[in-house]
């Protein structure tokens, strides 16, 4: 009877890296297909489903919202740091990582829904990209590896300049994106990465 080949040691890291990218590659492609759809087919008509704080019947525009750009600059703008931060992210597992950003759009999202400016719509994925530097540096933090302290330090040395757009200077900009997408990101990495306290040893001798 043969023994079933091992798996060389590299194998669940390549597998790890081809998972991530590929989770990467399906994301940003989405945000282009629809992007250019929006902009050649629609004529930007899709950006209605942006987020319009307040208004009712629109709450689920949270889940389009993030996905959403008013042209491809803005696009441009978010593609290669939300395309870095998913790389960052998904290593840790396709699975949490899926639900990482469903945390950061839905608790981002109706953030800004119930307190964003009026009479604005929002939209973009920058809610994602300063969502997903938040679940980095929640992981960092609760997790307390040095591997997840690394990541955590890269993404901050990467990305950790954009912070200052939770600040509310440019009124074309949605800082309550970026403000409540950061929420939502730090939310997600304490409820998936949260560390539970060691079970204590059960003693074999009654008391």
């Amino acid at each position: 009877m043969r023994a079933p080949p091992t798996r060389p040691p590299s194998a669940p890291r390549a597998t790890s890296l081809g998972r991530a990218a590929g989770i990467t590659a399906a994301l940003i492609a989405g945000l282009w297909v629809q992007e250019s759809a929006d902009q050649l087919v629609f004529q930007g008509q899709l950006d209605q489903f942006g987020i319009e704080p307040r208004s009712p019947g629109t709450f689920w525009h949270v889940l389009t919202a993030p996905f959403l750009h008013v042209d491809f600059g803005h696009l441009i703008a978010n593609t290669v740091p939300l395309a870095v931060l998913t790389f960052m992210s998904a290593l840790r597992g396709v699975a949490r990582f899926l639900a990482a950003l469903l945390l950061i759009v839905l608790i981002g999202g109706g953030l800004v829904w119930l307190l964003g400016r009026g009479g604005s719509v929002h939209l973009g994925a920058s809610e994602l990209v300063f969502g997903l530097l938040a679940y980095l540096l929640g992981v960092g933090w609760w997790e307390r590896t040095p591997l997840a302290i690394g990541v955590a330090v890269a993404a901050f040395l990467l990305y950790g300049g954009i912070l200052w757009g939770v600040l509310p200077a440019n009124p074309a900009v949605s800082w309550e994106a970026h403000l409540f997408g950061f929420v939502g990101g730090l939310i997600a990495a304490a409820i998936l990465h949260q560390k539970r306290p060691p079970a204590r040893p059960t003693s074999s001798f009654p008391r």
